[in-house]
């Protein structure tokens, strides 16, 4: 009943306020990680429920509601499942990742031409602006601007999904962890690693991208996105395990995650690190060298 109260009206808030959307997920996962899939559903459903009702009084149309419920709690309950059963944290992040290119390939094969669709919607976006004839902001370069993010804005939404997803899922495996394994997550989380295999396949998908023109190059840039994901957390939790044999681990850490937020740059670094380690094992290298097993 406490999941259910706090996911419900927290999935309508986020759609003022989309952040709080990591924290109505994160309960449905509690419950699922905590007490196993049948809870885990019934939680999912239950709140679909009130959720379907507070719409109906709040917008006046409860269908909305209910499938936006669906949308955000379905995928984080059966990752929840996968961890759960699986018990290894970077297994839930590759199917994570895999349901995002899935549903890439699916956006793919439902629209004829999905550029031309992005491309329609950032234009209503920005007409206001090319409208207003603002000097400062040269029109042509918005329109290139436009035409170049059209083709690449399926990975990017399923990113951010995926991204929201992980997040979820990372702390209500923080919250299970601190109610009934104090410093599990922490141990789970620093031990993300990428199986060579899907290292592979990732370059291989990239290369494809490259070397194919047309619209299989684009739906392979688009899932390449998606890779991104896995490997800034992978990369992330590398140099978090490296700051914190440091003697200034208390402000080095915070300034890890700091920097990756504000300098977002920095992730073209990080998502470097997550590929190598694959192969080179750094986390391993890096203990040893500081004498932590």
């Amino acid at each position: 009943m406490q999941a259910i109260l706090v996911a419900s009206p927290l999935a309508l808030l986020s759609l003022f306020f989309p952040p709080v959307s990591i924290v109505s997920s994160a309960s449905v996962a509690l419950v699922t990680l905590r007490r196993g899939g049948n809870e885990g559903f019934y939680v999912l459903i239950s709140s679909c429920l009130s959720a379907a009702i507070l719409g109906f009084f709040l917008f006046g149309n409860f269908q909305f509601a209910l499938l936006y419920g669906l949308v955000l709690w379905l995928p984080i309950w059966l990752i929840s499942i996968v961890l759960r059963e699986g018990k290894h944290l970077s297994v839930a992040v590759n199917i994570a990742v895999l349901l995002g290119a899935v549903g890439v390939i699916g956006f793919y094969l439902y629209v004829d031409d999905p550029a031309t669709l992005w491309h329609s919607i950032l234009g209503q976006m920005v007409q206001p602006i090319i409208e207003a004839g603002n000097s400062e902001i040269p029109m042509d370069k918005v329109k290139q601007s436009i035409q170049l993010f059209s083709h690449f804005m399926t990975g990017g939404i399923a990113a951010g999904s995926v991204y929201g997803l992980l997040f979820g899922l990372f702390l209500a495996r923080w919250w299970q962890s601190t109610l009934y394994n104090p410093g599990g997550f922490k141990e789970e989380y620093l031990a993300l690693r990428v199986h060579p295999i899907v290292a592979s396949v990732s370059i291989f998908v990239l290369a494809i991208g490259f070397i194919i023109t047309g619209t299989i190059s684009e739906v392979c840039f688009n899932v390449a996105i998606l890779f991104i994901v896995l490997y800034t957390f992978v990369g992330t939790a590398i140099l978090h395990t490296a700051f914190s044999i440091m003697k200034t681990k208390r402000f080095m850490v915070p300034f890890l995650y700091i920097t990756l937020v504000l300098v977002p740059h920095v992730i073209a670094i990080v998502v470097i690190l997550g590929l190598v380690d694959t192969w080179l094992d750094l986390r391993s290298k890096i203990l040893n060298k500081s004498g932590t097993k």
